[in-house]
C-alpha cells in the first residue's frame, strides 16, 4: 500500500485559501475604522458605531457556525465550503457601496455568517481528508490562514484607502473558487452517503493513484455501520459518556482560547509600544502581531504531530500566565506614577512572547480538537455549537474589555486574564484527552472508558 501525503497538503492549501478571505474580514476593521472615524470620511462613524461595526462580526459568526454542520451533511463538505463565498463576497460588496453605518452593520453580520460557518466546515473537511500521521499538521492550516488573512488586510490597509480594501480583500474569494473547484469531496461523507466508488476515487486522489483504499474505506464503513446500528436521536446520543466528555473538552478549548486574552493584547499593542517609548508607527506595530502569530503557527505545525496537542497547549498556557502577569505589572507601575522609562523593552518582549506562545498552542489547536474528539453521530451539530460558542465568547470578551478597564484598571484586567490561563493549564492537564496518532474509534473507546 503506497500512500503520498503531497496531494493532502495541496488540497488542504486549496481549501484554506477561503480562510485567508475570512481572516481579511476580521482584519479589515483595524485599518478601516480609524479612516471611517475621521471627519472627512464618506461614512463618518462615532466611536460607539465603530465599536459595533467591529463587534457585530462576532455575532454573525455565532449564528453562522450553528447550522454549518447540518449544511455540510446535506450539501457535502466541499460544496458547503464553496457556498460560503456567497456571504463573504456579499459582505465586501455592501462595504464597498456603504453610505451609512447601518449598511456596514449589515455587511459585518453577513460576513460573520460566512466566517462562522467556515470555522466549522474547513476543520471538518481537512480532518476527514488527512491521514492520522499528518492530521495535526494539516489541522493547524486553519489558524495559519486566518493570521495570513489578518497580515494581508493590515498590510494592504496601511497602503491604500479603505474604499479599495473591499476590492482587494474580496478578490481572494475568486482565487479560492478557481483553486478549490476540482478538489475531491470528503471520502468520509461519501461513505456516509453510501457512495463507495466515489469514496475510493476520492481517496486515490488524496493518497496517490497507487494507493489501495480498500482497508481505509472498510474502516470508515465499519465505524459508520456501528454508528448506524446504535443510531439514536441526537439528545440521546449526547447522553453517552463519550459524547459528554468530548463536548466538554471542545467547549473548554474554545472558552479558554478566547479568555486567554489574545484580543486584549492585540487591542493594547499600539499603547504598549507607545508607553514603552517606541517610535514605531502604530500601523507597523499592529502588523507585527499577526506576523509573529504566523511564524508561531508554522512552528506548531512542525511540532504538533511529534509532541502532541496537550504539551503545546500546556506550554502555551504557562507562557501566557507569565506574560500577562508581566504586562499587568507594567501597567500597575504606570498607573501608580512609577518611573517605567528603564523597563520599556520588558512589556514589548512580553507581548511578542505572548503572541508567539498563543500561536503555538491555543491559536490553532482548539479548532483541530473538535474534528478529533467528536464522534461522527454528533460531530456536525456539536462542531457548529462549539464554533458558535467560541464566537459568543469572543463577543463577550471584546465588549466587556473597556468596562473592565474603566472599573478595575488595566493592570488588574491583565491579571484577571492571567488567572484564566491558570485555569486553562489545569483544564488541559487534568481534563483534555491527547489525540495524537489516534483514529476516531480509539478516541471514542478512551472517552467511553473502555480503553485506558
Amino acid at each position: 500500500m503506497t500512500s503520498s501525503t503531497t496531494p493532502q497538503y495541496l488540497y488542504t492549501l486549496a481549501a484554506t485559501i477561503v480562510v485567508i478571505a475570512g481572516g481579511s474580514v476580521i482584519g479589515w476593521s483595524s485599518p478601516a475604522l480609524p479612516q471611517l472615524e475621521a471627519s472627512d470620511s464618506e461614512v463618518p462613524l462615532t466611536p460607539e458605531q465603530a465599536s459595533w461595526v467591529g463587534s457585530l462580526l462576532t455575532i454573525g459568526c455565532f449564528f453562522g457556525a450553528l447550522p454549518a454542520g447540518s449544511i455540510a451533511d446535506y450539501l457535502g463538505r466541499k460544496w458547503a465550503i464553496m457556498s460560503m463565498t456567497i456571504p463573504l463576497i456579499s459582505c465586501w460588496v455592501l462595504i464597498f457601496f456603504a453610505k451609512t453605518a447601518m449598511m456596514l452593520y449589515i455587511a459585518r453580520l453577513i460576513g460573520g455568517l460566512g466566517l462562522g460557518a467556515l470555522c466549522t466546515l474547513v476543520p471538518m473537511y481537512v480532518g476527514e481528508i488527512a491521514e492520522d500521521s499528518i492530521r495535526g499538521t494539516l489541522g493547524t492550516a486553519f489558524q495559519l490562514m486566518i493570521v495570513i488573512g489578518l497580515v494581508y488586510a493590515y498590510s494592504v490597509g496601511a497602503a491604500v484607502k479603505y474604499t479599495m480594501l473591499p476590492l482587494l480583500c474580496g478578490s481572494i474569494n475568486i482565487i479560492f473558487l478557481i483553486a478549490y473547484f476540482r478538489a475531491p469531496e470528503s471520502p468520509v461523507w461519501l461513505v456516509i452517503k453510501g457512495r463507495r466508488k466515489q469514496a475510493e476515487a476520492s481517496l486515490r486522489r488524496l493518497r496517490g493513484e497507487l494507493y489501495d483504499p480498500t482497508a481505509e474505506i472498510e474502516a470508515v464503513e465499519d465505524e459508520v455501520r456501528k454508528q448506524n446500528e446504535l443510531k439514536v436521536p441526537f439528545m440521546k446520543a449526547m447522553g453517552k459518556r463519550a459524547s459528554i466528555r468530548a463536548f466538554i473538552m471542545c467547549l473548554g478549548c474554545m472558552f479558554f482560547q478566547q479568555v486567554s486574552g489574545i484580543n486584549i493584547v492585540i487591542f493594547y499593542a499600539g499603547n504598549i509600544f507607545k508607553d514603552a517609548g517606541s517610535s514605531m508607527d502604530p500601523a507597523i506595530a499592529a502588523i507585527m502581531i499577526p506576523l509573529a502569530m504566523t511564524f508561531a503557527t508554522i512552528v506548531s505545525a512542525l511540532l504538533i504531530d511529534r509532541l502532541g496537542r496537550k504539551i503545546l497547549l500546556q506550554m502555551s498556557a504557562a507562557a501566557m500566565i507569565i506574560c500577562l502577569g508581566v504586562l499587568g505589572y507594567f501597567f500597575y507601575m504606570k498607573e501608580n506614577g512609577k518611573d517605567i522609562s528603564n523597563i520599556g523593552l520588558i512589556p514589548i518582549a512580553a507581548m511578542i512572547l505572548y503572541v508567539l506562545m498563543f500561536g503555538i498552542g491555543y491559536g490553532p489547536i482548539p479548532w483541530l480538537m473538535s474534528s478529533e474528539l467528536l464522534a461522527p453521530e454528533i460531530k456536525s451539530t456539536c462542531s457548529g455549537i462549539a464554533a458558535g460558542f467560541n464566537w459568543l465568547c469572543a463577543f463577550v470578551v471584546t465588549k466587556s474589555f473597556q468596562p473592565l478597564v474603566a472599573g478595575v484598571g488595566s493592570a488588574v484586567t491583565f491579571w484577571i486574564f492571567s488567572g484564566f490561563n491558570v485555569l486553562s493549564l489545569i483544564f488541559v492537564t487534568f481534563v483534555l484527552l491527547e489525540t495524537k496518532g489516534k483514529n476516531i474509534a480509539e478516541v471514542q473507546e478512551i472517552l467511553s472508558g473502555r480503553k485506558k
